[in-house]
């Protein structure tokens, strides 16, 4: 997401949703394939105060397309019933 995040740059806040899909919502992110539209429709309408607003709501609206294994953690052990764990066996 470096490409569409240095887009903001040169960007003056505070700026609606509506403004920054005016701008830049045509351009593609390159984690998910999607445009910055259809990223930013799925947080509906907001002010972002400065860029790293912007930068926040473009990082939560991005689809599961954009990260790697889904229900991996190496930080936690996979929870009960999680379709992504082992097959569970019993003896």
């Amino acid at each position: 997401m470096k490409n569409t995040t240095e887009l903001l740059t040169d960007a003056e806040f505070p700026m609606t949703s509506d403004e920054l899909l005016d701008r830049y919502g045509d351009e593609e992110i390159d984690l998910s394939n999607e445009t910055l539209r259809e990223v930013l429709e799925r947080t509906g309408s907001e002010t972002y105060e400065n860029r790293e607003d912007a930068e926040f709501a473009i990082y939560s609206g991005v689809s599961d397309r954009a990260i790697g294994r889904k229900g991996y953690s190496d930080r936690d052990p996979t929870p009960l019933g999680s379709p992504y764990g082992p097959d569970q066996y019993s003896f």
